[in-house]
């Protein structure tokens, strides 16, 4: 973030006080474009490709079409994010989804998918790559153990969470660079893991189950090919994350666009090669019994060094948290900033010049979820949610084409992907509650009926005691925060 000044004296009306709004405080705008790259790839790289291969193959049934559902989850994330590049362009605002629909939708609609974000989505994502972390770095420390005691694995979540909220707090620039080292080491604990497979395959180590029945008992259910896909759309979710920081992106209308090209395919091609590497070294019905893939792959091939697998996942989430952490406080601040948050989360540390009440929002709220947090759970509720909101931004571009038309569009995509990318966003919506009901899925709806009440009470009435305004007073002072102004 950055101090920005205006001109005094002369330029102004004449009338006007000398210094009114002399100064204001506003993003800026470290993020390269391999800081772009090494965020995108960083928030999708987490537990996912650690784990997710064998709900993919449990749900689809045979080990070809698994890796079919693997390269074409990747196809589908890029083709979301160049969909949101263009949303970039048209609407170059911090905040993602929100800032999106903000603007196609109106206040209403956006209230809601923030309520839903900022209270429930975003600190449910952080608990729950933080619980993973948690169980992979006690991993070693157990031995012999099917399962760590969930009290420790809880403590160490929330120590996660905390050493991430010091880190963000303190510094952007510090933040963005564990980004990029946790990013190349979870590149490089994918090469080992490639690597590993092909020297299996030059010793000659096949599982002919996987090559003699490749495409045997897959399944032709719709149910079921939409679960194998939310099961590897998992480990690609973050994908979108660099669009929630985009004032702080350098050149965003080039850079956003190219860092998604760079980032999406990549960890797609390392997914695919990481996932034949399994098969290689694993049959189907190994995969099927492991309950860890990454671990038994670890013992078979890695021997006395098998440890360094646990390790590899313990940092790979431990990234993947701290990528959350640096888009969802954005996404809280742009909320609080158009005064759908608390005037408190708009503002920015003075001197360290970080969302800092953000930041201690989202942490509150994912220290709190930590308590009752059941991993697979959070797996569910956050690919519903995430599908619902996607789908939603992606209905935004096509009625902003509209809007639009008219105007010069600095980057375009064809008509046919937003409208595909909605059509798969309903599927995925629309599949699991048809499918599979869960009562996960009441308990969002009536959450979200919960957001009415609150929006006009607290925000279109502006129903807000002096008790609040005092409050926001002296939190202020306390944490030596600001206001901001936009940056365009």
């Amino acid at each position: 973030m950055e101090r920005k000044e205006e001109k005094d004296g002369s330029d102004k009306p004449e009338g006007q006080e000398q210094g009114s709004g002399a100064a204001g405080l506003t993003m800026k705008r470290e993020i390269g474009l391999w800081s772009a790259v090494s965020m995108t790839a960083g928030c999708m790289i987490g537990s996912g490709i650690f784990m997710s291969p064998q709900g993919v193959l449990v749900y689809i049934g045979s080990p070809g079409a698994s890796l079919i559902i693997w390269a074409t989850c990747g196809l589908l994330a890029l083709l979301g994010a160049l969909c949101y590049a263009e949303l970039g362009s048209l609407v170059p605002e911090s905040g993602g989804e929100y800032a999106y629909i903000l603007r196609a939708f109106g206040s209403l609609p956006a209230f809601l998918v923030i309520y839903i974000i900022v209270l429930v989505g975003r600190p449910a994502a952080i608990t729950a790559v933080s619980l993973s972390f948690a169980e992979y770095a006690l991993a070693p420390f157990y031995p012999g153990c099917s399962s760590v005691p969930q009290v420790i694995v809880k403590i160490v979540a929330c120590s996660c969470i905390l050493v991430l909220l010091l880190i963000n707090f303190w510094s952007s620039r510090m933040s963005t660079v564990l980004m990029n080292v946790c990013t190349a080491a979870k590149l490089f604990s994918l090469l080992v893991i490639v690597v590993g497979g092909a020297v299996g395959l030059a010793q000659g180590r096949i599982p002919t189950e996987s090559l003699l029945f490749a495409f045997h008992n897959t399944t032709q259910q719709a149910g079921r090919i939409g679960m194998a896909f939310y099961q590897g759309l998992w480990s690609f979710d973050g994908w979108s994350n660099i669009n929630t920081v985009i004032e702080e992106i350098k050149n965003p209308k080039q850079n956003l666009v190219w860092a998604v090209v760079i980032a999406i395919p990549l960890v797609t091609i390392l997914y695919v090669l990481v996932n034949i590497s399994y098969l290689l070294v694993m049959s189907p019905s190994e995969i099927l019994t492991s309950d860890a893939i990454a671990v038994t792959w670890g013992n078979q091939v890695l021997g006395s060094w098998a440890w360094l697998v646990p390790l590899a996942v313990a940092l790979s989430t431990f990234g993947a948290v701290n990528g959350g952490f640096f888009s969802g406080s954005r996404v809280c601040y742009a909320a609080a900033r158009e005064g759908h948050m608390p005037q408190l989360m708009s503002m920015i540390h003075v001197h360290r010049l970080t969302p800092a009440p953000a930041l201690i929002f989202t942490t509150a709220v994912a220290l709190l979820l930590v308590i009752p947090g059941n991993f697979s759970t959070f797996v569910n509720l956050l690919s519903f949610l995430s599908w619902l909101t996607y789908g939603t931004t992606f209905a935004c571009l096509l009625y902003l084409r509209i809007k639009t038309r008219n105007l010069h569009h600095t980057y375009k995509v064809p008509t046919f992907i937003p409208v595909i990318m909605l059509l798969v966003s309903l599927y995925l919506v629309l599949a699991p509650i048809i499918d599979h009901p869960q009562m996960e899925f009441l308990y969002i709806f009536l959450f979200v009926l919960t957001g009415f009440p609150v929006y006009f009470l607290l925000f279109h009435f502006q129903c807000q005691s002096k008790c609040v305004q005092t409050a926001t007073m002296h939190l202020q002072l306390l944490l030596e925060v600001a206001p901001t102004i936009k940056d365009h």
